[in-house]
């Protein structure tokens, strides 16, 4: 894949069935094993419900960017305003067949924009599940540092996981 006709643009409600159909691909059951980037062997069930991608499009402090190419859905990130100058960067998915070529770089880096200019942040942050050495590895490599703060996974498990903290400046 070349990310030359890759758009990347606010979603839209129109989005929604899509974009829900992309998350669960790209994190959890047997389609996101395609991918190197899934939850699939930790996680089941539901990513998100789709009345929680609608609620995202009508907060005043969060943002949902997708990536489309030839008009079909390929890629998605969230950037949250946390106050303080924190935006949070959540639910970056791309189509586990096309990983590794360099859209989640895009969607990165089209989310840090979009903390600067929407939320006026310096700082973003992520979290990672613990576990996922190879994910850390890769956000580490864009300029993300761990920060030695740990949060619970927001689902109970056995045994339990918990999330990494990253955080990157920006500007």
């Amino acid at each position: 894949m070349t990310t030359d006709a890759v758009l990347i643009r606010p979603a839209t409600p129109a989005d929604l069935g899509p974009l829900h159909a992309l998350v669960q691909r790209a994190y959890r059951g047997d389609s996101a094993r395609a991918g190197w980037t899934h939850e699939a062997d930790l996680v089941e069930g539901q990513r998100i419900e789709p009345e929680a991608l609608a609620a995202i499009l009508n907060q005043p402090g969060e943002h949902l960017l997708v990536a489309t190419r030839d008009t079909v859905l390929i890629g998605c990130v969230q950037v949250t305003d946390r106050g303080e100058g924190i935006g949070y960067l959540g639910l970056l998915g791309v189509d586990p067949g096309l990983q590794a070529a360099g859209l989640g770089k895009l969607l990165i880096a089209a989310a840090e924009r979009e903390a600067v200019t929407r939320f006026g942040a310096h700082i973003m942050e992520m979290s990672v599940i613990e576990q996922r050495a190879e994910l850390l590895a890769y956000y580490e490599r864009r300029g993300y540092a761990r920060t030695g703060e740990f949060r619970p996974f927001p689902i109970p498990m056995t045994p339990p996981l918990r999330l990494t903290v990253l955080a990157k400046p920006l500007g």
